[in-house]
């Protein structure tokens, strides 16, 4: 019986992480295609104007919620988290396609 409740936990675990590996890749998607402005700022592995998002990956790493609050920074923009220089705001960029960025962003 043990055996089956460790199939069963591990084929939930795989259903849940399934849409979160869609979402990042719909994510970075976004990214190359250029249709938002995000690389303008920021590339994966070396800081531009912005942070490299390894470096925002590690940051937020673990943290509860983060996704959300990221989202929430991207749309109003701001600074003061990676220095003076601010970010834009993005009001205009759709909250599924912010999502998914910011999960690819995370997953790096």
């Amino acid at each position: 019986m043990k055996g089956f409740i460790s199939i069963a936990a591990a084929t939930a675990a795989l259903v849940v992480a399934a849409p979160v590996f869609a979402d990042a890749a719909a994510g970075k998607a976004l990214y190359d295609s250029k249709k938002y402005d995000c690389h303008t700022c920021h590339k994966v592995d070396v800081k531009v104007v912005g942070p490299a998002y390894k470096d925002v990956a590690a940051k937020y790493k673990g943290q509860a919620g983060i996704e959300d609050t990221l989202v929430a920074k991207v749309k109003a923009g701001g600074s003061g988290n990676w220095g003076k220089v601010p970010m834009l705001p993005h009001p205009n960029v759709p909250d599924a396609d912010l999502h998914s960025l910011v999960q690819w962003v995370l997953s790096n």
